[in-house]
């Protein structure tokens, strides 16, 4: 599946599409965030800060995942294709891990009841749960990172702004949406065709960034 053949041929618009996309794949799973996001929304409960936290969160790590990887890789070219080739197999085992979710089912629940939050201790788990993962550190970071410095100079913030986009709107209809969104998630199935979605777009990345180590700069 060639992913790119689906996005504008436009350079600015294409880059903007990956970063929405390698975005969305990594962040849409069933997590603790996610279920928390979920949970706020369900009982209508600071869901703005909540979610303009979690998603400025995502922003933040995403400029300087890619800002610090491309000063750290500056002109080194060999340590740029080896980060590139790294993140594509590391896309291509996520994809299959996400292939392979989708053969079993499986459920996003969040339980609605409980003592209410103040607003301090919603931002205060929802820090936790964003902050404290170390995936969070994994995927926004060293891999969204990698790939948008492997962009042009010109052409990062394009990327920065289409990853950041798909955490607003992830986490938007996720905490807005939670309503009308809970007992979707709460079947198997739904999650079993988001996986495969999910797998197949993050294996088309792979083999776009697999392109890119071939090409080379």
């Amino acid at each position: 599946m060639n992913l790119t053949s689906l996005v504008p041929a436009d350079p600015a618009l294409a880059v903007f599409f990956q970063g929405l996309l390698l975005s969305l794949g990594l962040i849409v799973a069933i997590g603790a965030q996610n279920a928390f996001v979920l949970r706020q929304g369900l009982r209508r409960e600071h869901v703005g800060p909540v979610v303009l936290f979690c998603a400025l969160a995502d922003a933040l790590l995403i400029t300087a995942g890619v800002l610090g990887m491309a000063q750290a890789l500056g002109e080194n070219r060999q340590l740029a294709r080896a980060l590139a080739l790294a993140g594509a197999l590391f896309l291509a085992w996520y994809g299959w891990r996400a292939l392979q979710r989708a053969r079993r089912p499986s459920q996003l629940q969040a339980a609605s009841g409980g003592d209410g939050l103040s607003a301090r201790a919603a931002l205060a788990q929802a820090a936790a749960f964003t902050l404290l993962n170390p995936h969070v550190y994994l995927d926004t970071v060293l891999l969204v990172g990698s790939v948008g410095a492997q962009q042009p100079a010109a052409l990062r913030p394009v990327f920065i702004a289409g990853a950041g986009l798909a955490s607003l709107l992830w986490f938007t209809l996720l905490g807005f949406g939670a309503r009308r969104l809970a007992p979707l998630f709460a079947r198997p199935r739904a999650w079993q065709w988001l996986d495969a979605l999910i797998g197949l777009t993050m294996l088309g990345l792979a083999l776009a960034l697999l392109r890119h180590v071939q090409n080379g700069p």
